[in-house]
């Protein structure tokens, strides 16, 4: 039996830093939704257990022995539950260390893959989820929600679904952990409640200017975008690079995506929508 479980982009529509907590982590308040597109995780029981990676970026984290997913395949069965050897490709179609969760994503779809092998609630996979990074979880659920705490505690939300989305890499990887730490520790308050579009638009990235001045071609990214007709939000996501957009209706989408491949032919982009 073949297991296949997408593992889509997650996109940060509103992220806000309000301090650092004593355990050395941010506390975080943040509108997750996800595209329909992304990584996808393919597993099939074998003699012994196995790891490939394909796809355009999968040369990316060909040399890494202690993968997100295999770390999620081995506390799975610390933890959780046994489940027999398995033979696992990640097919990477997501840009590497791009702020919309690949790893993260890639984690959370290998543990929905062997929560079905065991035949165990999804639910049972969270203290896993968390335990490897802060996204996990909410890559776990995959649907809109609020995140607060480290980002790991989660509301679900309605309102977003099928929504025209582009997402924009100028293929420069940015590391998370560079950008947190030139945050300028400034709290600028608290993220919305009520209705999630509200709360998006109302909202902000407070990780964008420390990223830009990691990666000042952002700036580019986020003009470009900004100026494309129909947009309805124009922002980063996360921790950056990658940017996105939300359109009124796919033809406008598919029409900054023509002007942008045009312009910028060498960055990596997606149209989608929000799942």
């Amino acid at each position: 039996m073949t297991i296949v479980e997408d593992a889509p982009a997650k996109i940060n529509l509103a992220l806000h830093v309000r301090h650092r907590r004593a355990d050395g982590y941010h506390a975080l308040e943040t509108l997750f939704a996800f595209a329909r597109d992304g990584d996808r995780i393919t597993a099939t029981p074998a003699e012994q257990d196995s790891f490939a990676i394909d796809g355009p970026f999968a040369a990316g984290l060909a040399s890494e022995g202690n993968n997100l997913v295999t770390r999620a395949r081995d506390r799975f069965r610390a933890q959780v539950a046994p489940v027999p050897p398995v033979a696992i490709t990640l097919t990477k179609a997501l840009p590497i260390a791009s702020g919309i969760g690949g790893g993260s994503a890639d984690a959370a779809a290998t543990l929905r893959t062997l929560a079905r092998l065991a035949a165990v609630s999804v639910e049972a996979v969270m203290p896993v989820a968390r335990a490897l990074g802060a996204d996990v979880p909410a890559c776990v659920l995959g649907r809109t929600s609020r995140g607060v705490g480290r980002g790991d505690e989660l509301v679900e939300l309605d309102g977003l679904t099928d929504i025209p989305l582009l997402l924009v890499n100028p293929l420069v990887a940015v590391s998370t952990a560079a950008v947190f730490a030139g945050w300028d520790g400034i709290d600028r308050g608290a993220l919305a409640t009520g209705d999630p579009m509200a709360a998006a638009l109302d909202g902000r990235n407070d990780l964008e200017p420390a990223a830009r001045a990691v990666a000042p071609v952002i700036d580019t990214v986020l003009a470009m975008l900004a100026a494309q007709p129909g947009v309805r939000l124009a922002r980063m996501s996360g921790s950056g690079a990658t940017c996105f957009a939300l359109f009124g209706d796919g033809a406008q989408r598919d029409a900054a995506d023509r002007t942008i491949a045009a312009a910028h032919p060498d960055w990596w982009r997606l149209a989608s929508r929000l799942a």
